[in-house]
């Protein structure tokens, strides 16, 4: 039975859900299928965002061979077979469009067989990513293409497309309950389309039944890119000193399954990096919860994060050890392998002190204020200063 999701699918861009910017009057997308110039792109957009969507249209709106491929189930040869039928199409003038659904799980080398054939035109590609194809599709292929991202849909946007689903199938749900799938879908329009075809299934349209239809899971991949973005977020809330947004984000990264061990771990960094010496006590307190969330684990573990957020945000905040640490990398890479000055050499033969190593060199703790003038860095980095005083 064909799944309702597929049957009330958009066939034309004045059917499109959402996506304005790409598909609107003045849209790139909307501007390529009406020229009927269509050229090698990429989706990027998170599930249910209409990716595959707008790759159909396309197949629809322009006279070629369209050709679908998954990079999950297929491989190479499969498309060596597509690359055979595109010459033979291209003898006739017939353009050849293959899209790969989930292009970011083919190799290296499955994409670099790709590449020629997109190249030389044999074939107009299509690809569909949930990945950041800036990491997930090689450069010399991505070089070639366009890539358009897809934002995720607005509650409005679901809700209008639960409206034509309800329509489709002649069931009537209350307004607000339609509202609450919209909401509960978190931007996956998939989602609340099957939700609706469940609950008509199940003849009640209540919330009760729509949390039982629904039983929704955090919208996380830990490791993908919404990892990367959410634990961004909760560095940049507690350097914020936002001890809300914090705990807000390592929550959502909790709750989508992320290792609890992981998010202590950039909190210890948290605490040199941004607090350091202006309050020493958040490296040992963050030193704790990695040992207390190891020896306990989740979800008991939870609340230790949640106390430990509060703390780093509430603390005042010193980068001059990650600042110092910047300046330092790049005095290195600036001027090379610098020799330690002759003064601060230690000299245990006859001959090193004979060439001047330790020559000069002053013991501090000889002398009255404990702190000598003496230089410490190589003559190319004197005057230097990795801590300067703030006015």
């Amino acid at each position: 039975m064909q799944p309702l999701a597929d049957i009330i699918r958009p066939k034309t861009l004045n059917d499109f859900i959402g996506q304005p910017e790409l598909v609107g009057q003045n849209g790139p997308i909307r501007k390529m299928i009406e020229s009927g110039n269509i050229f090698s792109h990429i989706y990027w957009g998170p599930p249910a965002s209409g990716k595959t969507t707008l790759a159909k249209i396309i197949s629809n709106s322009v006279d070629c061979e369209f050709i679908q491929l998954s990079a999950v189930t297929d491989g190479k040869a499969d498309l060596m077979k597509v690359i055979t039928a595109a010459k033979e199409n291209n003898l006739f003038q017939k353009t050849t469009i293959l899209f790969i659904d989930e292009i970011h799980r083919w190799n290296k080398a499955q994409q670099d067989a790709l590449l020629p054939f997109v190249e030389d035109g044999t074939i107009i590609l299509i690809g569909a990513t949930t990945e950041n194809p800036s990491f997930t599709v090689n450069n010399a292929l991505l070089s070639r293409s366009r890539v358009f991202v897809l934002s995720e849909p607005t509650v409005g946007d679901t809700l209008e497309a639960i409206n034509r689903a309800i329509k489709k199938i002649k069931i009537k749900i209350p307004k607000k309950n339609r509202e609450y799938i919209a909401s509960l879908s978190g931007g996956d329009i998939r989602f609340a389309i099957n939700t609706v075809e469940i609950l008509s299934n199940l003849a009640d349209f209540s919330i009760d039944s729509i949390n039982k239809a629904a039983q929704k899971s955090i919208n996380y991949d830990k490791d993908g890119e919404q990892h990367y973005n959410m634990i961004s977020a909760v560095h940049k809330s507690l350097r914020s000193s936002n001890a809300t947004a914090g705990v807000y984000w390592i929550t959502r990264m909790l709750n989508g399954g992320e290792d609890p061990l992981y998010i202590v771990r950039r909190l210890i960094r948290f605490s040199s990096e941004d607090i350091g010496n202006a309050n020493p006590n958040a490296l040992l307190l963050a030193n704790q919860v990695y040992d207390a969330v190891s020896k306990v684990g989740m979800p008991e573990a939870e609340i230790f994060l949640v106390q430990l957020a509060e703390f780093l945000a509430n603390s005042p905040k010193n980068n001059s050890a990650y600042m110092a640490q910047k300046m330092a990398h790049l005095d290195i890479k600036k001027h090379g392998n610098l020799p330690v000055p002759l003064h601060f050499r230690n000299a245990p033969t006859k001959l090193m002190k004979d060439l001047d190593y330790g020559k000069g060199y002053e013991y501090d703790h000889n002398l009255i204020d404990k702190k000598s003038s003496q230089s410490c860095l190589p003559i190319e980095l004197e005057g230097s200063d990795y801590f300067p005083k703030k006015e």
